[in-house]
């Protein structure tokens, strides 16, 4: 399918190269964006039945628990297509093959497969500023990295500076790895100094904001500066963070597209990112307070 641009958006591909980010505006459409909204619902409600975040290979529920919020909130969920039909088909629809052919080129893989929500009252729903490429425990597994790998975000709703949008550095991508917040402690906690970013030679002035309406997805890459400030509003802020990569590039993640062609998943998940899932892939639950640290 050919993608119908808004004029903002059709220089995304030369955007992406030159700035380590990009929007693409209205991908998916008023009427599609419900069923993913009423979907991702029904996921939301299905974590807050666990205690605790629960792990069961690729499937993940991370979970903000009551005796820190005063009430059990869900901040991730990860993998939801191996228990959402609508989520399955969502991670191949051709709209993300056309967005994403004139990058990865036409054999496509995924690693990630995310929602993040920032529920109001949650208080932990900030992300310090880092570079995802600090994720990626097998570096041999992922070559030429920020041609070869692109992390897409799905606003499945509105996503404002008060709800906590994502924030980017323009041009970061081109300073190599910065080893931004490495130093331990949890990554959500949104507090990332500007004198941080000033001491590996970035100005926190570059920053932009990308206020994105459902369906609209942000594009960045592995070396990509980004963060975002915690939820101050009364507004949930739900983000579809799928991540792609050139399928010759990786021996990690499922299948999205052969050759143009939309790849479903199979009878068994491909670990994709975590190494100890193969030694302990679940189901277990992992009692972490990494939220009252």
């Amino acid at each position: 399918m050919a993608l119908d641009l808004a004029a903002e958006s059709r220089n995304y591909v030369e955007d992406y190269w030159d700035k380590g980010y990009a929007v693409v505006r209205g991908l998916f459409p008023k009427e599609r964006m419900k069923e993913i909204q009423a979907e991702t619902r029904r996921i939301y409600e299905e974590g807050l039945k666990h205690h605790a975040t629960y792990r069961d290979r690729n499937v993940l529920f991370e979970i903000l628990p009551e005796r820190f919020a005063g009430q059990r909130y869900v901040l991730q969920a990860h993998w939801m297509s191996w228990i959402s039909p609508l989520f399955e088909e969502l991670r191949r629809d051709p709209a993300y093959f056309a967005m994403l052919e004139p990058l990865l080129g036409r054999d496509i893989r995924q690693v990630s497969n995310q929602i993040h929500w920032k529920p109001p009252g949650a208080s932990v729903t900030g992300f310090r500023f880092h570079q995802d490429l600090r994720f990626r425990e097998r570096m041999d597994a992922y070559r030429d990295v920020m041609a070869s790998y692109i992390n897409t975000g799905l606003a499945i709703d509105p996503a404002t500076q008060a709800n906590g949008c994502l924030r980017v550095v323009p041009g970061s991508h081109k300073a190599g790895y910065l080893g931004l917040s490495d130093e331990g402690g949890a990554l959500m906690k949104g507090e990332t100094a500007m004198d941080e970013l000033k001491k590996v030679g970035l100005d926190p002035a570059d920053i932009v904001d990308l206020e994105l309406e459902p369906g609209d997805v942000a594009l960045w890459g592995l070396l990509t500066v980004h963060g975002s400030q915690a939820n101050t509003s009364p507004n949930d802020r739900a983000f579809l963070i799928s991540s792609y990569l050139r399928a010759e590039k990786t021996d990690r993640g499922e299948w999205a597209f052969r050759d143009g062609v939309p790849v479903p998943v199979g009878p068994e998940p491909e670990i994709c990112k975590y190494e100890q899932l193969r030694e302990k892939p679940g189901p277990f639950y992992v009692e972490d307070d990494w939220y009252a640290r």
